[in-house]
């Protein structure tokens, strides 16, 4: 059965270009658009799609107040399509923190091309999009960083805040910059040293660090080559690049290099989760969580198989359970929890002798 869509967009011509891109693909049906969220409301409520196709700038009502408004009531699966310089891409994480399933970038110039090079990408982000299960939101017009600063508090304790750092590594895709938001502020300021793979383009992740290091007590920030993984900091891989954990000295740092996409991401968490088993053996935790596909899986199962402890999130809290679900399928997990206990089984494999 074809994935219905319905596009939300102020541009004539990107509505058109978006509508014979995507008819002539079985898989994909487009039943509808609009040219802003006021005319697109009646129609999505007459003939509810499988997944809303939103740009952010528009008028009447912008797509980000639109989005949250759609995730405070009956959820649709929402992709974000728009034109992201810097100012618009930090829009865009606002968007994915309020729920949208993922953010696909279109240029000002030479549309019509890019829509014909990026089709495969986009139908299969529209796929994808389709079999996640957003939760509903409550907030309103309430931006994405106020909620998670009235949401952090409290803070777990740490339990062991002068142990050795015994590394975290942690890797998530879609619904995963959400997810991650949900861990990372429930840990403290001297919580064990992490590192994180999450698939998202390099324009994105220097600002979801950011974003992330206002209002966690850890300080997170995007990784470079040869930062130090100590208690209290948390590492994302830079999009575009993969990152590696070393070991050098009793202490560990992380290897950020360009090399060829695995399991067709970059950064791939296949590559952290493996160097991590290099180096860690059974002093490390891995933590696999929502995402599509099955980056990560195999590399659970050499952590797993090494000694580490594995942990994967549950189906019912994940916004796509496909990387979960593989390492699980693997045998390469020892515990699978709901989303909300992940930072206390950080904090209680911190503790353990």
């Amino acid at each position: 059965m074809a994935v219905k869509v319905f596009v939300v967009d102020d541009s004539a011509v990107v509505r058109q270009a978006l509508a014979h891109m995507l008819s002539g693909n079985a898989e994909v049906e487009l039943i509808g658009s609009a040219p802003n969220p006021l005319l697109a409301m009646d129609m999505i409520r007459k003939n509810p799609p499988d997944v809303l196709l939103l740009d952010i700038e528009m008028p009447g009502m912008d797509g980000l107040t639109f989005l949250r408004q759609i995730m405070s009531g009956t959820p649709i699966p929402t992709v974000i399509c728009s034109t992201l310089s810097t100012e618009g891409s930090k829009v865009a994480l606002e968007a994915l923190s309020a729920g949208a399933v993922a953010v696909l970038a279109k240029p000002k110039l030479g549309l019509k091309q890019f829509l014909d090079e990026s089709r495969r990408e986009m139908i299969q982000t529209l796929k994808t999009a389709a079999k996640s299960r957003p939760r509903a939101r409550t907030g309103g017009s309430e931006s994405a960083a106020g909620r998670s600063q009235v949401n952090r508090a409290p803070v777990l304790s740490s339990v062991h805040a002068f142990a050795m750092n015994k590394p975290v590594v942690i890797g998530s895709s879609t619904g995963g910059t959400q997810a991650l938001e949900v861990v990372l502020t429930a840990l403290p300021a001297d919580a064990p040293g992490i590192a994180i793979t999450q698939h998202m383009p390099e324009k994105f992740t220097a600002m979801y660090a950011s974003r992330l290091n206002g209002i966690c007590a850890m300080n997170v920030r995007e990784a470079k080559d040869g930062d130090r993984l100590e208690r209290g900091v948390a590492l994302i891989a830079p999009g575009g690049l993969h990152m590696q954990l070393r070991k050098v000295s009793g202490q560990y740092y992380v290897v950020v290099a360009d090399g060829p996409p695995v399991n067709r991401h970059k950064p791939s968490v296949d590559v952290l989760f493996k160097s991590a088993a290099d180096c860690g053996g059974r002093d490390v935790l891995g933590i696999i969580m929502t995402g599509m596909g099955d980056d990560g899986a195999r590399g659970m199962k050499v952590l797993h198989d090494g000694g580490a402890r594995t942990i994967a999130q549950n189906e019912e809290t994940c916004v796509v359970f496909g990387m979960p679900k593989e390492a699980i399928k693997l045998q390469a997990v020892d515990d699978i929890l709901p989303l909300e206990n992940i930072a206390r089984a950080i904090l209680q494999f911190d503790s353990r002798a």
